[in-house]
């Protein structure tokens, strides 16, 4: 049955398409990352947790009710109905193929990282063994048997979730509610901070120690960039890079050409640069860069002119903090009313009425972890002040180890200041780990390990699933049944799109076992991509009847194009470089750039062409008021 395979039956209950799509949405950056950032970003981080509940107002104002309303199967199958023509169709294939592929990398970098860590194979291979299990749910049953795994799945993840932070919360203040509880522990977490970046205390003379040797470092590698340009520039380039790789032993690894000599080393100058600043305080929204307190530490007779500097360093990096994070929570709510693997959610439900419902209780379930992760954060980083900073090297707990073998660049501690203590700057922790790491951080027993473990694979693996499947369903249903073969099989249908699902996975493993991006920064991306592609159509679409085909196409591949040119052009995969940024937005936020492009191009591209026709207007009319009988969803087979 083709509406089984595609949208269930159309008999999914609000509830339980609630708990499927907040499993859904949960994915590997929300059960991996999210308390991850926190811990890192500290308030900053906020700017996740707010754009994606945020978000959810939109998806309920905005889209769920009306494509519904609607009632086909795909995100395509509404722009191709609504504007007419193939082209609409085309472009949101391509772009629902692009924001799906970028969040299903991320979920399957997850599943590898947590199959590395529990069976001890090589990140590269336990990329392809997480696969498999991705593929079970997905391959064998369309979205019905996706829908009910994913309610099962978000039961493991919640329960695997909450258990640490509970225990964590019950130890350190015995209060078994630790969104209410953490604040204590903030407290404490703020006085250790203020304690390391004193150097009148005895943990700050120690950081102070650390960061001194880090800013030697820095001051090395420089140096050694000086030195290769220079070399460059006499046309020795070579010889001094054979020179170099003679005096480091010629390892297998070593740098090939003088411009990757020249990366590695300027990404060591950056990474040591990164470790001779103060403590960032968790709890201080838009912190500076700490440059006036770092100034004072190094020189308490700065000049005023100096300590003006520094000042007004801070202040800088503070309004780029700001603006960074109000463009990032725009980014995230719009892109989660624009995601095409959760806006499939709301074809399942039996009725408009239920697909309004549905959207509650998926902000309800969603609410649930996401009001959490800030209290983790909190009690992992009271764990690893007080358990981890202060020990003797050679007693450093075995889940270090454990997880610096996983991959280096989690987990890395480094005795820069010989003194065979570790200091906090020593410490390099990948936001991947926080949440994977807790149960060892906090000496928990290991069974709690292995929920956690479990409860990472429910969340990449649910929304694995539902990704994989808007990609598969984009490719056969909205290019091959309705561009290519019409009078296609239901047999041959499903054939095709289970074929598909299972190159777009294969490919999809190949390119997470490259390790393109953090999961924060793959999920964000998607997020910005899928807000300048789809929202600004998808919206005009529902809400002006005067939106046409010429300006969905040209809104959409301007947005589209906007977003992904920026991304190009400044992330470090890419070859970009943060110098391109425009006003210091990162590319994570690109979407800030695209949506509003996406808009004016809809607006000025249907103003300057025909208006639609009287059919499609009326079309309009029946998705925007339900009183209206004249139902379309017959259209669907």
């Amino acid at each position: 049955d083709v509406s089984e395979y595609y949208v269930a039956g159309r008999r999914v209950p609000a509830l339980f398409n609630g708990m499927a799509t907040g499993a859904d949405w949960m994915s590997a950056a929300s059960f991996i990352g999210m308390a991850g950032t926190l811990y890192l970003a500290g308030f900053d981080g906020l700017a996740f947790v707010m754009g994606w509940t945020g978000g959810y107002v939109l998806v309920a104002l905005f889209l769920a009710p009306y494509l519904r309303k609607f009632g086909q199967f795909t995100i395509p199958d509404f722009l191709g109905t609504r504007y007419g023509g193939n082209l609409p169709r085309t472009i949101g294939v391509i772009a629902a193929i692009i924001c799906s592929f970028t969040y299903v990398v991320a979920q399957i970098y997850g599943v590898g990282i947590i199959t590395a860590r529990l069976t001890g194979l090589e990140f590269q291979i336990g990329v392809f063994v997480g696969l498999a299990g991705i593929l079970v749910c997905s391959f064998l049953g369309g979205m019905r048997a996706v829908t009910w795994t994913q309610v099962a799945q978000y039961i493991i993840l919640i329960i695997a979730y909450m258990i640490p932070v509970v225990w964590l919360s019950v130890v350190h203040t015995g209060n078994p509610v630790p969104q209410v509880a953490y604040g204590q522990v903030l407290q404490q977490v703020t006085q250790l901070e203020n304690e390391f970046n004193d150097p009148n205390t005895a943990k700050g003379a120690a950081e102070a120690s650390a960061r001194a040797a880090f800013q030697a470092q820095q001051v090395s590698f420089d140096a050694k960039i000086a030195a290769l340009d220079e070399a460059v520039a006499a046309g020795a380039g070579d010889a001094f890079l054979e020179a170099q790789r003679t005096e480091a032993g010629s390892p297998a690894d070593f740098p090939a050409t003088v411009d990757a000599l020249k990366a590695s080393w300027k990404k060591s100058a950056d990474g040591a640069k990164a470790k001779t600043g103060p403590v960032s305080a968790h709890a201080t929204a838009f912190a500076g860069k700490g440059a006036e307190k770092k100034l004072l530490n190094d020189n308490p007779d700065a000049s005023a002119t100096e300590i003006a500097a520094a000042q007004a360093e801070d202040q800088q990096a503070s309004n780029i903090k700001r603006r960074n994070f109000i463009a990032l929570v725009l980014c995230l709510m719009v892109g989660t009313a624009s995601l095409p693997h959760i806006l499939m959610r709301y074809y399942t439900t039996p009725s408009v009425r239920e697909a309004r419902k549905s959207v509650f209780w998926s902000l309800l379930f969603i609410f649930l972890l996401y009001f959490t992760a800030p209290a983790l954060a909190v009690l992992v980083k009271f764990e690893v002040y007080n358990n981890l900073v202060g020990l003797p090297f050679a007693s450093l707990p075995a889940w270090v180890a454990n997880w610096q073998a996983v991959d280096a660049t989690l987990m890395k501690i480094v005795d820069i200041n010989l003194d065979g203590i570790v200091q906090l700057a020593e410490i390099t922790i990948g936001g991947d780990l926080i949440v994977l790491a807790t149960p060892e951080i906090a000496g928990l027993p290991y069974v709690i390990s292995g929920m956690v473990a479990a409860g990472g694979l429910a969340a990449a693996l649910s929304t694995a699933d539902g990704l994989l499947l808007t990609i598969a369903n984009a490719l056969s249903h909205d290019v091959y049944y309705k561009m290519i073969d019409p009078k296609a099989s239901t047999i041959r249908r499903l054939a095709i799109s289970r074929s598909l699902l299972l190159v777009v996975a294969i490919f999809a493993a190949y390119t997470a076992s490259l390790k393109p991006g953090d999961i924060l920064f793959l999920v964000g991306a998607a997020f910005s991509l899928a807000a300048s592609a789809f929202f600004p159509a998808l919206v005009l679409g529902v809400f002006w009847k005067r939106a046409n085909y010429l300006g969905a196409v040209v809104g959409m591949l301007a947005g589209l194009g906007v977003c992904m040119y920026y991304m190009v052009i400044t992330y470090p995969f890419f070859g970009g470089v943060a110098a391109n940024e425009w006003f210091a937005i990162k590319p994570i936020a690109a979407g800030v750039f695209g949506m509003p492009i996406g808009f004016i191009g809809v607006i000025i591209g249907s103003l300057l062409s025909r208006a639609p026709s009287l059919e499609i207007q009326q079309l309009v009319d029946h998705v925007r008021y339900p009183s209206l009988v004249n139902d379309i969803e017959t259209r669907a087979t």
